[in-house]
């Protein structure tokens, strides 16, 4: 490894303290072991921008994460009550040796948590509680009434959510239309389409042909109050029901309730757990802004106090840079308040969210801009002596917002902290101070140090993956554009800030939707349905998680798991066992000869969670199984001389070797091999997946699918979290798909990707208002040469 401190001294003479004095200006790690690291030791300075960089899966979020600010969390769990300190032994310190000179550790990652609907930017950023006691202390309230608690403004608390939607602004309702689409049906043939299938719904039939409801005459010609008080009546009568049914089975009278299908749609739609059921449920509703409240969640008495002429709902409604004007334009009066105000908002308009409401719901927000809000509010928080440890904060930014990004990160520095940033961004790693760069490949091939010292000096590490990219400034091959075969035509679209927006997608090449963050790029081709003319099949391969819990993983999504069940029930052992296939599923309770093998202490999780009350719940390693999901009778089934944890362990790349000779196998491995996901493991958990991963593995098993017909894919900014070496493999694969005779649309902001495009729609020039339109359509010459965009400038950089 190249050393830091061979003729530089970046500290001056500070570095000469002994390294465990009180001064030691580095963050010294040794032997670091997490994940794929092997034994690192490696020296980073204090009080400057850091960036860890190396290609995907080469360790560094290990190495940043898992190891120092892992570290940092479990001395900061020492340092408080018992009660904490005996969960630190489950959840289970980080695997290194030791590390010296480690401030406290502030962690920004990219969480991959769902958000609840009632959380939105004001809640995030806190500008919600300042509005909110703005408008208690220096609001405008009607004659003789009396003044509100802040807590009165908000719709999630008791005290101000209006009463009629419980704060939520919208009412769910259903109709007679929706209940029964097709009246012509019968009760028995199905005529209420909102009922359970299956037997739940039989057992409802059976009890209205027991309260003397005709089952059997078309729905139309029942009486009309007969139609209402089936679908709406909140009576549950109980009647006892004859079963008739197959004449060779006894059927026992039974004791059924009723319950209308109004009922049973709002109940699964308000308790239901399973996704699949709500999402039933609500095909049958029509959401509408509360009539009471019109949407703005809160009762009428908070709706009476304005300040500058507007309700808290309408201020809330403003974009932030707007609602920052009316501010300046109030009364001396509020000034201490609505300095509060500005004093938050000014970091949220540095980091290019001034497009952004208060009142716009959390889930709605890409990680990137739910990233940059956790970031200003850092930025405000005025803490200082602290590492901050970012995840990829320029994932969803244009070229032009990284600037700003750069100007953050050097603030909170020149604050008096250090700041480590995971990252691929090429202009963010040339403006680090210090470069931390792990490889040289992913997985097993990586988890060592290639180097650390200043930027310039990594150009001569020769094992380097990133060192070809930042100074090598040859121009980039030109592609010859490909010829459409035909148009997609999408609008007259008005949505979000599109205003009447129509756009043209060529078919059959390659397209690159541009434009900084907020233009409406995402809300533009989120119209691309499979009813557009021109659409035979449409895949959308977005970043959301494959799954929300350790027990869906890589395996289990793409089917791969099937077939290696399949593999190891075929084993003589497991014959002379009579072991089934799912004896082999870590989701089939165990406990009988015939049932599942996995470890009943974590249910087959392999972790166990551990519920911590002031932090978020962790996941500890099962004391148990040791994270192995199975049984020890399971375990002793070997196929190869693997058992079944043991393959589950193995890596994408190691496992296309282990199972050359299983073709369905080994066909699902390529496809994921070819996207570039070789490092991760068969059982890696969806939760320890980027959102980049995620996206990724879905590519794959669409790949491997096999080609039916024309396919249109859609790619919502497939490069994120990928070093330059990996988006040039994933491009391969894209580029093969058009060649195949496929049509590929991505929204993109790495412009080398953009640069190989065929086509490419600019939306713009701004965020929020300032966006919504077509700026430019056309080759990547053409757009690189149109003024008024705000991509043309570093499009044509990246152009040969």
């Amino acid at each position: 490894m190249h050393d830091p401190h061979d003729s530089r001294d970046l500290h001056g003479p500070h570095d000469r303290h002994d390294p465990h004095g009180p001064h030691d200006p580095y963050v010294r790690v040794r032997g670091a072991r997490e994940h794929n690291l092997k034994g690192v030791d490696v020296d980073i300075p204090r009080d400057v921008l850091t960036v860890f960089t190396g290609v995907s899966g080469s360790g560094k979020s290990s190495l940043a994460f898992g190891t120092i600010y892992a570290e940092a969390q479990r001395r900061y769990f020492e340092s408080v009550a018992p009660y904490a300190r005996r969960l630190i032994h489950q959840v289970g310190a980080p695997k290194v040796g030791e590390i010296t000179g480690l401030p406290p550790a502030v962690s920004l990652q990219q969480r991959r948590s769902a958000p609840t609907s009632r959380s939105s930017v004001g809640t995030v950023t806190n500008l919600s509680n300042s509005l909110r006691m703005l408008f208690s202390r220096a609001g405008d309230y009607p004659p003789g009434a009396e003044r509100l608690d802040s807590d009165a403004f908000s719709p999630n608390t008791a005290a101000g959510a209006c009463p009629e939607c419980h704060g939520l602004g919208q009412v769910h309702r259903t109709s007679e239309e929706l209940l029964v689409p097709d009246p012509s049906l019968s009760i028995r043939e199905g005529a209420i389409a909102a009922w359970p299938g299956a037997w739940q719904g039989k057992n409802l039939r059976d009890i209205l042909d027991a309260l003397d409801h005709d089952v059997d005459r078309p729905w139309r010609e029942l009486p009309a109050e007969q139609r209402q008080w089936i679908l709406f009546t909140d009576e549950q009568p109980v009647v006892t029901v004859h079963p008739v049914r197959d004449a060779d089975r006894i059927q026992r009278p039974y004791q059924g309730t009723y319950m209308s299908a109004h009922r049973y749609v709002m109940k699964t739609f308000s308790d239901s757990k399973s996704p699949t059921l709500r999402a039933k449920a609500e095909r049958f509703l029509t959401s509408a802004p509360c009539p009471a409240c019109g949407g703005s969640r809160l009762r009428p008495e908070a709706l009476a106090v304005t300040f500058a002429g507007r309700t808290i709902a309408e201020l809330a409604a403003l974009p932030i840079t707007d609602l920052a004007d009316t501010l300046d334009a109030t009364s001396e009066a509020a000034r201490v308040l609505t300095e509060d105000l500005k004093s938050r908002i000014a970091p949220i308009l540095e980091l290019g969210l001034g497009y952004l409401s208060p009142d716009r719901a959390t889930p709605t927000l890409s990680a990137g801009e739910l990233q940059r809000l956790r970031l200003a509010t850092q930025l405000r928080s005025g803490l200082f002596g602290v590492v901050y440890v970012l995840d990829e904060p320029s994932a969803g930014l244009h070229p032009a917002d990284t600037e700003a990004l750069l100007t953050v990160l050097d603030r909170l520095k020149s604050a008096g902290n250090s700041v480590f940033v995971v990252e691929h961004h090429l202009d963010v790693v040339r403006g680090a101070d210090w470069l931390v760069e792990v490889g040289p490949r992913a997985g097993e091939h990586g988890g060592e140090v290639l180097y650390s010292g200043p930027v310039a000096d990594l150009a001569a590490v020769a094992e380097s993956a990133t060192a070809r990219y930042l100074f090598d400034h040859s121009p980039a091959r030109v592609r010859q554009v490909r010829t459409a075969r035909g148009q997609l035509k999408v609008g007259p679209l008005t949505r979000h800030n599109l205003r009447g927006v129509t756009a043209e997608f060529p078919l059959g090449v390659f397209t690159a939707v541009t434009g900084v963050s907020g233009s409406g790029k995402s809300t533009l081709i989120g119209e691309i349905t499979e009813d557009l003319a021109g659409v035979e099949r449409l895949v959308s391969v977005d970043q959301k998680p494959i799954g929300r819990t350790p027990r869906s993983n890589l395996a289990t999504y793409t089917g791969l798991f099937d077939v290696v069940r399949k593999v190891f029930a075929a084993t003589d052992e497991a014959r002379a066992r009579s072991y089934g296939v799912g004896r082999f599923s870590f989701n089939v309770a165990g406990g009988t000869p015939s049932g599942g093998g996995r470890c009943e202490t974590c249910q087959g999780e392999g972790f166990v969670s551990v519920e911590l009350l002031f932090l978020p719940s962790t996941y500890a390693p099962c004391p148990d199984c040791g994270g192995a999901r199975y049984n020890p009778e399971t375990l002793e089934v070997t196929y190869r001389g693997r058992n079944i944890a043991q393959v589950l362990d193995l890596t994408v790349e190691s496992a296309a070797e282990f199972f050359t000779d299983t073709a369905a196998v080994a066909r699902s491995l390529t496809t994921l091999l070819d996207v570039g996901l070789g490092y991760l493991r068969l059982g890696q958990p969806a939760t320890e997946l980027s959102g980049g991963e995620a996206q990724r593995i879905k590519l794959a098993s669409e790949l491997q699918r096999g080609r039916r017909g024309h396919t249109l894919y859609l790619l919502d900014e497939p490069t994120t979290g990928l070093h330059p070496a990996d988006v040039e493999v994933l491009m391969r694969q894209l580029h093969g798909l058009v060649d195949a005779g496929h049509t590929v649309i991505v929204v993109e902001h790495d412009m080398s990707v953009v640069a190989g495009a065929d086509w490419v729609i600019d939306l713009g020039p701004g965020g929020g208002d300032a966006g919504g339109r077509v700026v430019a359509a056309g080759t990547p010459t053409e757009v690189a040469g149109t003024g008024g965009s705000a991509t043309a400038a570093f499009l044509a950089r990246a152009l040969p």
